[in-house]
């Protein structure tokens, strides 16, 4: 059922824009004249036969009514059942459920549209009315919020005082009171896994002291988890928290992700809210369930007496629930707007994440690590699927177009199991507290996350769907380790030109299982999308995100820029624009454009293909991606970009890696050559020198390349990071330069006389001021760039010139007129000899590019 009023706010401020109007009118054009129509109207009852002068009061009764119509096989829906909703902001006191009897055909489908011109939104929450100043003292609340708050009764819903998490005051989130202000978190000080207690910083500004339902929102790695506290105690500058069951076991057992205790970048942050205590700055509120109470300390110029605020009651607003056997079909919805669903779990159950927002019913780490299908795996779980606003299982071409998904507490739009050729198309997704829009299966709640999925009955599949030109803005902000688009098992999927920004954690994550074995997955495409202003609080994080295998997926011409600065990640610098996590294989990964090439390929498989990615991708790929022309009009409702917070760009150094082989093991250029492109290497970037290989590279590619080298079975392999010399040209000889150069690599040892070593690296420290003339004759020689690595007693020098000419005939140039050099290089023989292999008084060996 249904009850129906609009506020002048809410016309307002959802009112459509103009391109938006267009682009209804356009799909009302096309509704076949020969088809049923039947309406709805906030002015109408259900009592009524539906027809545009004496329209419906609920899409609950036209949904009774068109299948009715389709049961007794009506003339009328020859070319289908047209559901138009008239004008109005439509309360929902239950889910509206969409089941096989439903289904359109082809021929005779159902369309539930927004009448021309018309607002209309869909909400799941409950209005909270008859705000006052609150005069009264209340015992717990903060000094300084005396006189600033405001009172209401707790909505009744059901029968009962709601239980909600989040509130909206003028259609804009307000915070749940918690005790670190703004963006601000503490950090905890241990964690004891025996006893599953946290110690924190005891605040001395509040007391804990009689507060009930106190939860803790706990930062770790790529996730957050919210945990309900059982109980403080206090001593001296210190408090100790356990927490209730059955989330106090598995926080503590579960070792992926689990609180981070580091010196070195900080032990996991944290705060803690659902107390009076915290309220303590406008725009924070609390619900005093014992007192059936709202609290709200109203930001500067809201007028609590005219104010809008909305609290949500349902978790879900609309089902679609077919079977295998009888999937739910042909029902498409445009121009509509669902509003204000719930998310209870953590007040439930506590909510402690796997990933990409799936909770873990069930986590431990093993005693003893393997598992039958992998050997090395050292940890179980099983997880749950979080709620969502709109959940669709078995069920095919059920689209969404034109349509609005915002203020939901969870999960945007949801296509679960055996959902086959749905379309996503035009929508806009903002404010959001999970993800945007999930799809696929992810892990059956009986079956280990390893498992990989592959089911007898291939109709269980998500297949075939597409996901197009939406806007997905300001996501993930209530479960921060939730992404913007994030897919599971699926098979034939399509995510094209959708723009994706204010994020807290990934923008698109595909795949699931982290395993290299075959599955459902395979021929799913990521491209032309725009993804920027992500990863706001987690890292571990990338822009695109793949996990296992999946044969025959493309991710190619998609943008990746701008990952915020996380104040409070576990490792600063673990961020990837493009991110293949484990078990990722078969894919191409190409011409995709971001500022520089910070990847990560982790514990991949096999048959992966890199090509082209990073700043130099062409102008034109940058310019087509994310929407397409005729659906830029979204792009008034992106949300604004936080001035406040910083984005982090890469540093790029040159780095070199070194690979020891066994006699007669060293790869053939065929192997070589199919390892640079499944690394987004240039061939020519790797050479060797006996049983030796040396990749010249950037930092950027440092963790991708310690996991991927090991593929190559090389007996050692050598990082050289300490670039302690570096001749740069424009630095030293005041010229640009030039575009394109070739690099030569040599390598020879310190002697083994440390003190000698020294003295090596004191005359290299200052070169440029007590030696200028070698500078003047590199630049003489025309090199471009000349650096030194050093690890234990091996140099690697590499000596940069322009691309075809000869290091034979550059060389002599630098001691021409210039007997300062020839100096020098007599000085500097006693400091080196011969790496092992080299032949008796035989010093600098020269590395040559596998591909020549």
């Amino acid at each position: 059922m249904m009850t129906m009023s609009l506020t002048s706010y809410q016309l307002n401020s959802l009112n459509f824009k103009a391109y938006h109007v267009i682009i209804l009118i356009f799909s009302l054009l096309y509704l076949n004249a020969n088809a049923a129509d039947i309406y709805v109207s906030k002015l109408g009852s259900d009592r009524n036969t539906g027809t545009k002068e004496k329209p419906l009061a609920s899409l609950h009764f036209a949904i009774r009514k068109a299948r009715e119509l389709r049961r007794l096989n009506d003339h009328s829906i020859k070319g289908g059942i047209h559901i138009i909703i008239e004008n109005g902001y439509y309360t929902l006191d239950e889910a509206v459920v969409l089941r096989p009897e439903d289904s359109g055909t082809k021929e005779s489908p159902t369309q539930i549209v927004a009448a021309q011109g018309a607002t209309v939104i869909f909400s799941g929450g409950v209005k909270i009315k008859g705000w006052k100043k609150l005069t009264n003292p209340v015992a717990g609340l903060p000094k300084n919020a005396i006189d600033k708050v405001w009172v209401a009764d707790a909505p009744m819903f059901a029968g009962n005082t709601l239980l909600f998490r989040q509130l909206w005051v003028n259609g804009s989130k307000a915070v749940r009171a918690k005790d670190a202000n703004g963006d601000a978190m503490n950090r905890i000080l241990s964690w004891d896994a025996q006893s599953q207690t946290c110690k924190i910083p005891l605040n001395k500004n509040i007391s804990l002291n009689g507060a009930k339902g106190i939860e803790m929102v706990i930062h770790q790695w790529w996730a957050i988890a919210n945990l309900r506290v059982k109980s403080v105690k206090t001593q001296q500058n210190t408090a100790e928290l356990s927490f209730l069951q059955p989330e106090s076991r598995i926080q503590s057992e579960h070792p992926w992700p689990a609180p981070w205790i580091s010196d070195k970048t900080g032990n996991s942050a944290y705060y803690l809210t659902n107390a009076i205590q915290f309220l303590d700055e406008p725009g924070e509120w609390f619900e005093d369930l014992q007192h059936h109470k709202v609290y709200y300390w109203p930001k500067d110029k809201q007028n609590m007496h005219q104010a809008d605020v909305v609290a949500p009651a349902l978790e879900t607003l609309l089902k679609v629930e077919g079977t295998i056997d009888h999937p739910v079909a042909y029902i498409s919805f445009q121009g509509i707007s669902f509003q204000h669903a719930s998310w209870l779990l953590p007040s439930r159950q506590g909510h402690v994440p796997h990933q990409a927002g799936m909770y873990m019913l069930d986590a431990y780490k093993l005693d003893q690590p393997g598992t039958a299908g992998k050997a090395t795996l050292e940890n179980q779980a099983w997880v749950g699927r979080p709620a969502s606003a709109i959940q669709i299982s078995y069920a095919n071409h059920i689209d969404f177009e034109a349509c609005r998904f915002e203020h939901h507490a969870s999960t945007g739009l949801d296509y679960q199991k055996g959902t086959t050729s749905n379309l996503i198309s035009g929508n806009l997704f903002k404010d959001i507290g999970g993800s945007g829009i999930l799809m696929g299966t992810f892990s059956d709640e009986a079956t280990e996350v390893h498992l990989p999925y592959q089911p007898t009955d291939e109709r269980e599949i998500c297949s075939d769907n597409r996901i197009e030109n939406n806007l997905i803005t300001d996501v993930t902000n209530e479960d921060w380790g939730a992404v913007g688009i994030g897919a599971g098992y699926v098979r034939g999927l399509k995510i094209l030109h959708n723009e994706i920004s204010d994020v807290s954690y990934s923008g698109i994550s595909m795949g699931w299982g982290w395993t290299k074995t075959k599955n459902a997955m395979k021929d799913n495409t990521i491209s032309g999308n725009k993804i920027h202003h992500y990863g706001k609080h987690m890292y571990d994080v990338a822009g695109i995100y793949t996990l296992s295998a999946q044969p025959g997926s493309f991710i190619t011409e998609n943008v990746v820029d701008s990952i915020y600065t996380a104040k409070y990640a576990h490792l600063p610098d673990h961020w990837f624009y493009l991110y293949t996590d484990e078990g990722s294989s078969y894919f191409t990964i190409k011409n995709n454009w971001t500022p520089s090439e910070k990847y990560l390929q982790n514990a991949n498989g096999p048959d992966n293909l890199w090509e082209n990615n990073g700043p130099g991708v062409a102008e034109k790929i940058k310019e087509n991606a994310g929407l397409e022309t005729r659906y830029q009009y979204l792009l008034k409702d992106k949300s604004s970009i936080s001035g406040t917070r910083q984005v982090n760009k890469a540093i790029d150094r040159p780095v070199v890696f070194e690979l020891i082989f066994k006699t007669g093991k060293v790869p053939d250029e065929k192997a070589l050559s199919a390892f640079a492109r499944e690394n987004n290497l240039l061939p020519s970037s790797i050479y060797r020198w006996e049983n030796r290989l040396v990749i010249y590279t950037s930092t950027l590619k440092t963790e991708s390349l310690q996991q991927t080298l090991k593929r190559l079975k090389a007996s050692e392999i050598n990082l050289y990071d300490d670039m302690f010399y570096d001749f740069d040209r424009k630095k030293q000889c005041g010229t640009e330069p030039v575009k394109e150069w070739n690099n030569i690599i040599l390598s020879a040892n310190l002697v083994k006389d440390e003190k000698l070593q020294k003295e090596y690296l004191a005359y290299h420290k200052t070169q440029f001021e007590k030696w200028p003339q070698i500078s003047k004759g590199f630049c003489n020689a025309d090199f471009q760039r000349l650096v030194i690595f050093k690890k234990g007693r091996q140099l690697i020098l590499i000596i940069s010139i322009p691309k075809g000419k000869n290091l034979d005939k550059l060389n002599p140039k630098t001691t021409e007129n210039n007997p300062r050099v020839d100096e020098w290089n007599a000085l500097m023989k006693k400091y080196q000899e011969g790496i092992e292999g080299t032949k008796p008084g035989e010093v600098w060996v020269f590395f040559k590019p596998t591909n020549e």
